[in-house]
């Protein structure tokens, strides 16, 4: 009915395109054997981190601005309490004044009874021509006013009164309180001052038996001191007395046969070996001699046994290396005859699927069809 130009949305086809764009972008980064095979998709790992980095811009900028937001609102909600209260006075002002100006009670239809006047309005019209309605004193009116008045009075003393009592009362109630709550307080001042000295009592008491105990432990120390120099000097002596009672300060010539010890050559006495040392050691080195001549023929005899079982072992192993070697030949032989078989047989299925089974072939279009999305 009416034509009515309305915007194109063009939200949706940049939704599209940016789609499109990242779709392409993405097989181009799959499809790239480079990267696929030979490593890490470096320019993708960047993307995600600058993508995760402006992320976390946005994050922060977004709660800078929520901050400021927030502060901005709690600014215009001060103000507006500042602002409604400041109306409330001027409202508040405003009508008191106007009370005061255009409502008086002495303007009021009943002044005369509100502000003591004890008589009607002066009218100007004769009592004759008004009727009943026009009366605003009555016979009776106002009797009694007096003792309601005293009566009244009265009762506000005895309210009074009893406010004054009630005052009392809590007055006295608090300073009981008060006095109860000092008298804590110095009860527990004076328990204080009691742990005080108890206290120090102890730390004192404490510091003596410490004091005690000190002296004790330098005593023990000096005495251990004393016992150790005694020692110290005991065992001088008798090494002293050991030095000179020694064989290298006497120059005693048996001394390498005493003590039930090892003998021992002494340098400055030596005069030779005697007979027996020599016979001992023609002795012990024809011992040593025969022996090993013994170990000698024990092991030719032994290099010649291992000798001979190596022989034998190697040519155990010489026979069933060419006993091996013969069914390799063999295998061999029968791979070959088993593979040119199978050729034939792959050669006639080829020739049946090429010329008998399969006559049509697939053309570029049909492998075109394959890969083209990432997904």
């Amino acid at each position: 009915m009416y034509k009515v130009d309305l915007p194109v949305d063009q939200s949706i086809e940049r939704a599209v395109d940016r789609r499109r764009s990242a779709e392409a972008t993405r097989k181009a980064r799959i499809f790239n054997t480079r990267f696929r095979v030979m490593g890490v998709d470096l320019d993708a790992l960047n993307q995600q981190v600058q993508a995760k980095k402006h992320q976390q811009n946005m994050e922060r900028q977004r709660d800078k601005a929520f901050d400021k937001l927030r502060k901005y609102h709690d600014d215009v909600l001060l103000q507006q309490d500042i602002d409604e209260r400041e109306k409330q006075a001027a409202l508040h002002t405003d009508l008191t004044r106007y009370w005061a100006t255009h409502q008086r009670a002495e303007d009021s239809r009943d002044a005369d009874l509100k502000c003591g006047l004890k008589g009607a309005f002066w009218i100007t019209i004769p009592e004759g021509e008004l009727g009943p309605a026009s009366m605003q004193v009555f016979q009776g009116e106002g009797m009694g006013e007096e003792q309601k008045r005293r009566e009244q009075m009265k009762e506000a003393e005895r309210d009074l009164r009893a406010q004054r009592e009630d005052n009392e009362r809590r007055l006295m109630r608090d300073k009981c309180r008060e006095m109860l709550l000092s008298k804590e307080m110095v009860l527990q001042d004076l328990r204080g001052v009691q742990l005080h000295a108890l206290e120090e009592e102890c730390k004192k008491a404490a510091s003596i038996a410490l004091d005690n105990y000190n002296k004790a432990l330098a005593a023990e120390q000096a005495e251990k001191w004393k016992e150790q120099h005694r020692r110290e000097q005991r065992e001088n002596l008798a090494e002293i007395l050991h030095t000179m009672t020694s064989d290298m300060m006497t120059e005693s010539a048996e001394a390498e046969v005493r003590g039930g010890r090892p003998p021992r050559v002494l340098i400055d006495k030596w005069k030779g070996m005697s007979r027996e040392q020599l016979s001992a050691i023609h002795r012990e080195r024809e011992e040593q001699r025969l022996e090993k001549q013994r170990q000698r023929d024990a092991e030719k005899v032994q290099n010649a046994a291992w000798e001979l079982q190596l022989l034998k072992l190697s040519r155990a192993a010489e026979e069933e290396e060419r006993r091996e070697a013969e069914l390799r030949r063999e295998k061999r032989i029968q791979t070959g005859r088993l593979n040119m078989q199978l050729a034939k047989e792959q050669q006639a299925h080829q020739e049946y699927m090429n010329k008998v089974l399969y006559t049509n072939k697939p053309t570029k279009d049909y492998f075109s069809q394959f890969n083209t999305s990432s997904r």
